[in-house]
């Protein structure tokens, strides 16, 4: 099955592209999310000592972009290992200056009320795959482009994103381990639906 094989792309669509493109893939996933959730771990830890928040701060944006790459490349069949996630880290000024930007952002919106935060949230969701598939442009760049496919289809992504409450109701009855497939299974589900918001307004514009 291909992204652009159908118009019936619903969330269970978008599963099952994910679950396809994984095969053969799921061990290399699960220790590039445990190498990810580690790292989010010592910042927490070091929390205790008042700098786990600046690494956070300086980590997240480029691991978010390389977490873009590898579902990319588990979508497009390309090269995946472990090195893939650290990829974010050779556009570290636009990934580091999109996270933070997009986040001030939203916690601005948020203040009006939390639905408009989400909202903002929502539209600024595909901005890393844009930088991952366009290392050139700038992070406002970025953020301006996923508005644009975003709009008309938020309820679409957060449908998709709402249908694997019951994965994560398996993985919290098996204490987060199965977190270590879920998670890399849901986000290649959303860079699915990403390619396909690509498809479509290649399609309009043609």
């Amino acid at each position: 099955m291909s992204i652009d094989e159908t118009q019936n792309k619903n969330a269970k669509y978008f599963r099952q592209i994910a679950w396809q493109k994984k095969n053969g893939k799921w061990g290399t996933l699960a220790l590039i999310t445990l190498i990810a959730a580690l790292i989010n771990a010592a910042c927490g830890a070091l929390n205790a000592i008042y700098i786990g928040g600046i690494a956070m701060i300086l980590l997240m944006g480029p691991l978010a972009l390389g977490w873009a790459y590898v579902t990319l490349a588990v979508l497009r069949d390309n090269e995946l290992d472990v090195h893939t996630l650290f990829e974010g880290f050779k556009q570290y000024g636009s990934a580091l200056s999109l996270w933070l930007v997009n986040n001030i952002f939203i916690f601005l919106w948020s203040l009006l009320l939390i639905v408009p935060g989400i909202i903002k949230a929502y539209s600024y969701s595909m901005s890393f795959y844009i930088l991952a598939d366009n290392p050139q442009i700038t992070q406002s760049e970025a953020r301006k482009r996923s508005v644009e496919l975003m709009k008309g289809n938020k309820w679409r992504l957060f449908c998709l994103q709402f249908s694997f409450i019951g994965w994560w109701i398996l993985c919290i009855l098996t204490l987060g381990i199965l977190s270590l497939w879920i998670q890399p299974y849901q986000q290649t589900a959303v860079a699915a639906f990403y390619q396909s918001l690509l498809h479509e307004d290649n399609q309009q514009l043609n």
